[in-house]
């Protein structure tokens, strides 16, 4: 059985974010001001050659951390990113190669899904929690809440042109469990080391997501 319980390993996370980091000394640092800032869930994506490392420094240095991996495509990386520490893996699309990898990794899986025929598919691999990328381009929040009525049982973290200023439509949607957003570190913060905003960006993305939450449902 797939783990896809990912909502619950996140814990009281409602926005992670989704991290390209190209120098590995600026992890840890990164890490701490995203904590400071109240978020302890983070998604490194295998983009750069140094995703590994990065992950590796993260988990050994700040262990507070609920660590993921995004980007994972192939089954082989599974047990890659476990072994650097890894507690999550995030895929952009989802197989029965890529479930059964996560299977046999014993790794809570994210797998992303934007159709009916996507969902469905990964419902019946026995997943009904997923990742909506590329939320942006694949209908948005007004996609996610036609969603909800078809598939009342299926959660979603979109990610993909979430942004601070859109946020509110994603997470005032009862199937939004979180969302994942790269506004939060950007390549001219980590090579500034302006730590200090990326700590003023995580403490605002978490106030106002907690804010959106606090609402009734049916007052969103």
């Amino acid at each position: 059985m797939v783990k896809n319980d990912v909502f619950a390993a996140l814990g009281n996370n409602p926005v992670i974010p989704v991290l390209v980091v190209e120098n590995v000394d600026h992890a840890v640092p990164m890490a701490k001001a995203l904590v400071a800032g109240g978020l302890t869930a983070l998604e490194v994506t295998l983009r750069t050659a140094s995703a590994l490392q990065v992950v590796k420094r993260i988990a050994n240095d700040v262990p507070e951390v609920i660590i993921g991996v995004g980007t994972v495509v192939r089954a082989e990386q599974f047990e890659q990113v476990k072994k650097v520490g890894a507690q999550f893996v995030v895929s952009p699309g989802c197989t029965e190669t890529l479930a059964k990898a996560a299977q046999d990794a014993d790794m809570p899986f994210l797998p992303g899904a934007v159709t009916a025929s996507e969902i469905i598919a990964a419902m019946e691999l026995g997943i009904s929690d997923l990742k909506f990328f590329p939320a942006g381009t694949s209908g948005g929040a007004a996609a996610l809440k036609s969603f909800s009525s078809v598939f009342p049982d299926v959660r979603f973290c979109p990610t993909g042109g979430v942004k601070a200023v859109n946020m509110a439509d994603y997470l005032s949607l009862p199937n939004v469990a979180a969302v994942g957003g790269s506004w939060l570190v950007n390549s001219e913060l980590l090579n500034s080391g302006n730590w200090s905003e990326i700590t003023r960006l995580a403490s605002s993305a978490k106030a106002q997501a907690e804010g959106i939450l606090a609402t009734p449902p049916t007052h969103r």
